[in-house]
This record gives C-alpha cells, structure tokens and sequence, in this order.
C-alpha cells in the first residue's frame, strides 16, 4: 500500500502542478512516510517544492499536547526557517494572514475515522478559507483504521461545533481525501480540491481492513491514539470524555476501556449481556483493573471493563463500538440508577452544552441513558435510518 505522500514524492509528474507555486504543509507526528521519515522533513528536501510554512492541529505539529483545550502556539520550525502556524491555539480556523503565505496546501493527516476527531473539522475550516481567498487544497490520503463500517446517529442541525463538522454519524468510513469530496459538495464550496489517492488501499480487506498491519508502523496521530485497537474502539469510548467515567487517560491502554472505583465491572458486563447482547458480536469484553496515573480517578483503584478487538475473535462488520459504548453507560444506569454520570464542563469550545451532547451532535444518546423505559430497540429505531441515509450520501465520494 502506498500512501498519498509516499506517491507524491515518488512521482515527480504529481508534483508538477505545484511547480512555481508556494506550498504549505498541514500536518501532525504521524505525517511519516514510509520510511519514518516527517511530511515535512521530506517535502523539504526536495528540489522542485518551495514549501513556505506549515500548519499543526489540535496537539501540535510535533503531538505535544495531551488533552483538550490544551492549545498550542505559532513557532519558527528550528531546522528549516518557516512558520508553523498553530490551528489549535489563539485561533481555530485559519487567519488571513496566515493563508497569505501559500498557494496552495497540502494536508496530510493521520485520521481515526470518527466525526468528533478534530483533524476532519480542522480540514473543513481549510477548506472553506481556501474558498474565500482562493487557494489550493491537496489532501494526501492515507486509510481510515476504523474502516468502511457506519455507526451512530447523524449530528442534529444547531448542534454543528470543533467535534461536529456536519452531519454525519459518529463513525463515518471514509478516508480524509473522501471527507474533503463530501465537505466541498456539501458546503458547496468553490475551491480548487484535489486528492492523492492511495494506492492498494482495500477497506474491506482482514485483517487490517485498511490499515496496513505488519507494513506500516503506527505513529500515535495525538497522544492517546496508541494503536490500531484503540481508533476500533474509539467511535464508543471517545463518549467517556463526556462521562466521569475514566476512559483510561494515565494508563497505557486509553480509550480501549472504561471504569470508575465506585462500579463493579462484572456486574456491568452482565447487565450488557443481559440487555443487548446483539451489539457487543464483533468483540470481547474483559473486567480488569487499572490506576490512572494522571486524568479522572488520579491513583484511584478502578474497576473496569476493557474492550477487545485485537485478536481472532474480531468481526470488523458485526463490531459496533458505539453501540457497545452505550450500553454501558446503559447497564450503569440501570446498576446505579443515580449515579453521576454526565460531566458538566465547556468541552472544545461548546459553552452551555453538557459535554455528552456535544460529542453525540444532539441530546438523544443521553436521554436514551437516562429513560429507565427505553430499550435498544428504541435507540436503533433512531440510528438504523440515520446510518442507511449516510451510506447513500457518502457513496458518490468513494474513491476506493
């Protein structure tokens, strides 16, 4: 498999176009190559480029910032001169006077393939100042590690934010290269938009399905991304960020589990089993213990539920993260009916909105938890259409 970057420095007639033009780089720590090396060291290196400033995303450039909200800043890159500009400090969508130092951008992003990752909002407000101002924008594919299935109810009209672009589900099945397609035809926007295609990209192909297993080396695109296990899950567990449950920031599997010191992992799984046992196919579930070293439940003993989707036992169709997600959020519930479960904070810049709801585009996910009454079926009876619509929207964008 060949990545966008790898085709564009390999294939000179690519770069062609670019030839004269002032070029900028939107990129963060997983922008390697093949061979490791960074997008920009290696665009940087080349004779025919003229690369004028770079860009960096929430955690930065170089990935060193843990949580959100956490900004970062504009600096001068120490080994070659040129402005990195920040899209994740003073401002979040791109000045005019820094679109005033390109020509055309190259983006090239490592994605998890989930709507509240910020890496596919940062694209779209590119893409909408490349409009207004007219410039260039040329995405340099690389896969979705969570594949081609669909999952999660479509962000509602109003509740649009950094973790919301638009509506889609939470988990949509494209490629970054595929989401500009459908953000420009969306949006209707007027740019010039291009796409370097990866080549021998099989979305559908085990084990990987879509990420190269055993070809490719993972380089974490933001520091609780460690692995291909976790952006499986991460469609569900990005929710915990919303709950007081510890999704297991300060240990080295995050966003793989969840758990609190004041629940009984055991008794939690056995109310998911007993609930819906037909959203948790695909996967195996495992009560654990972990500590925390930093984040919710500092150096507190807590009982947990770990989700597996790295061995034999996988079904990348059956496997539906977010499903598995709230039902545990469901089983809690219905375990400890008053337990406090929602966090109440200004999660990415969304002020007034209680985190949960935001990271789900409406308040229909929580208020699914809390209604004692309300079934599984009552969830997919409002998720089921919303994924069959997204499959028809999104299939003119598929370029693989």
């Amino acid at each position: 498999m060949k990545f966008g970057i790898d085709r564009l420095l390999e294939d000179a007639s690519l770069r062609a176009p670019l030839a004269g033009k002032r070029v900028a780089l939107l990129a963060h720590p997983a922008s390697v190559t093949a061979d490791l090396t960074h997008s920009l060291d290696a665009l940087m290196a080349l004779d025919d480029l003229r690369v004028t400033a770079a860009f960096g995303p929430q955690h930065g450039m170089r990935g060193d910032q843990q949580d959100n909200m956490m900004e970062t800043s504009d600096y001068t890159d120490p080994i070659h001169g040129i402005p990195v500009f920040s899209l994740y400090g003073d401002v979040r969508r791109p000045s005019g006077q820094m679109m005033s130092t390109f020509d055309v951008i190259l983006i090239d992003m490592q994605d998890l393939g989930c709507r509240i990752y910020t890496f596919i909002t940062t694209l779209l407000y590119m893409l909408e100042a490349a409009a207004k101002d007219g410039k260039s924008v040329w995405v340099l594919d690389r896969p979705n590690p969570a594949g081609r299935p669909i999952e999660g109810m479509t962000l509602r009209a109003g509740w649009e934010s950094f973790v919301g672009a638009g509506p889609m589900p939470m988990r949509h099945g494209l490629t970054l290269g595929e989401l500009g397609l459908w953000f420009v035809k969306h949006f209707k926007l007027d740019v010039d938009y291009r796409v370097i295609a990866m080549e021998g990209y099989e979305p559908d192909a085990a084990p990987g399905y879509g990420w190269p297993l055993g070809e490719r080396t993972w380089v974490n695109p933001s520091p609780n991304a460690p692995n291909l296990w976790m952006a499986r899950a991460y469609a569900g567990t990005v929710m915990l960020e919303g709950t007081t449950l510890s999704e297991g920031r300060g240990t080295t599997r995050p966003l793989e589990l969840f758990g609190a010191p004041d629940i009984d992992a055991r008794k939690v799984i056995g109310e998911m089993l007993a609930l819906a046992p037909q959203w948790l196919h695909g996967c195996r579930l495992r009560d654990c213990w972990f500590e925390p070293t930093f984040h919710k439940h500092m150096k507190q003993l807590c009982s947990g539920v770990q989700i597996h989707v790295e061995d034999a036992s996988y079904d990348h169709a059956a496997f539906k993260p977010w499903r598995v997600q709230a039902l545990g959020f469901k089983a809690i519930r219905q375990l400890y009916p008053s337990y406090d479960l929602w966090r109440d904070f200004p999660y990415e810049y969304a002020f007034g909105k209680l985190p949960i709801d935001v990271i789900n585009g409406s308040e229909l996910l929580r208020q699914w938890v809390d209604d004692h009454t309300a079934a599984p079926d009552d969830l997919d009876a409002v998720t089921t259409p919303d994924e069959q619509a997204w499959a028809s929207e999104r299939a003119p964008h598929l370029l693989y």
